[in-house]
């Protein structure tokens, strides 16, 4: 029986790689860069020889070895084929069986960085002990992963989770990064919420710490914390759109628990305040239980989540 399992998640700067055993404990993690030149071609091989070499390191032979789960920026589907993923250059690829083959056939899991994330979450982070739970990242967009019966909803092709592309405005003259207009992403990611607050101070002319100082999610977060009514009007805008957000999804894959994570998280629990009326005001009488929690994981719930993929 294999004792160790390698989790592996492509970011468009550096790629993530953890040793872990089976029971998913952390042994090693470190960093390779990713080189996206070429289309992306050293990818793949970069992760192969640093899987290797970390094997020879360790003296583990390849018998010993679960397998390798990947997490990566685009839409995988369940048969491990990316369908693009454009900061890596890279089009439609069979992400097993191109890694698996630079491996000599050792098996390899793939999914949506995002998605994997959550999976990781649910086994050893914010979501440990539910089976069913929706992880939400608010970093620079908005990210989610889907978890249901302990497994990720990828769709058809991989697109399950993009949470961050609900409509949820019908009067936004501002594109989203996707190309449509009054995306939840545009409101609720640190970007969204800067977007907001800037809206906010030329729209009005009172008195606020953020006037004048240079404005971002952490920013305004600092001071809705100190009593800025100016900031508690602005968080308030983003726990409306973020709330009613997440009551659509409640309703359609009843989570046990949502777990929240990304740069905004790091505000804390404070967000639940404003996010958690809009919710509870909208959602679904059946899932008004929902629970909220912080991901505990920062970034290193990605390798957590590949090596999961593997043992499952």
């Amino acid at each position: 029986m294999a004792n160790y399992v390698f989790g592996v998640d492509i970011g468009g700067t550096t790629v993530k790689l953890g040793l872990f055993d089976v029971g998913g404990n952390v042994l090693d993690k470190w960093e390779i860069p990713t080189r996206t030149e070429n289309g992306g071609a050293n990818i793949l091989p970069d992760i192969a020889g640093s899987v290797r070499d970390k094997m020879k390191e360790k003296g583990i032979a390849a018998a010993d070895v679960a397998g390798v789960g990947v997490g990566a920026p685009g839409p995988v589907d369940g048969n491990g084929i990316i369908h693009k993923a454009v900061n890596l250059g890279w089009g439609e690829m069979n992400l097993k069986k191109e890694l698996g083959a630079l491996l000599n056939g050792m098996r390899v899991e793939g999914g949506n960085d995002a998605n994997v994330a959550a999976l990781g979450e649910m086994w050893k982070g914010g979501g440990q002990g539910y089976r069913n739970l929706v992880a939400v990242t608010l970093g620079t967009g908005v990210g989610g992963g889907i978890i249901i019966d302990g497994k990720i909803l990828t769709g058809a092709t991989g697109s399950g989770g993009e949470i961050g592309h609900i409509h949820v405005e019908d009067h936004e003259s501002e594109a989203c990064g996707c190309g449509n207009y009054g995306c939840l992403e545009e409101y609720a990611s640190a970007t969204g919420i800067t977007r907001l607050a800037n809206r906010r101070l030329q729209a009005s002319g009172e008195d606020s710490v953020l006037r004048g100082a240079e404005v971002s999610a952490k920013t305004v977060f600092d001071a809705v914390k100190a009593g800025d009514k100016l900031a508690v009007e602005v968080a308030g805008q983003f726990g409306e759109y973020l709330g009613k957000g997440l009551a659509v999804i409640a309703g359609v894959v009843n989570p046990e628990i949502f777990v929240i994570g990304g740069g905004v998280s790091k505000a804390g629990e404070i967000l639940f305040e404003y996010i958690r009326p809009a919710f509870d005001r909208t959602v679904f009488h059946g899932c008004k239980n929902t629970k909220f929690a912080l991901a505990t994981l920062g970034n290193d719930a990605g390798i957590y989540g590949a090596a999961r993929m593997v043992l499952d």
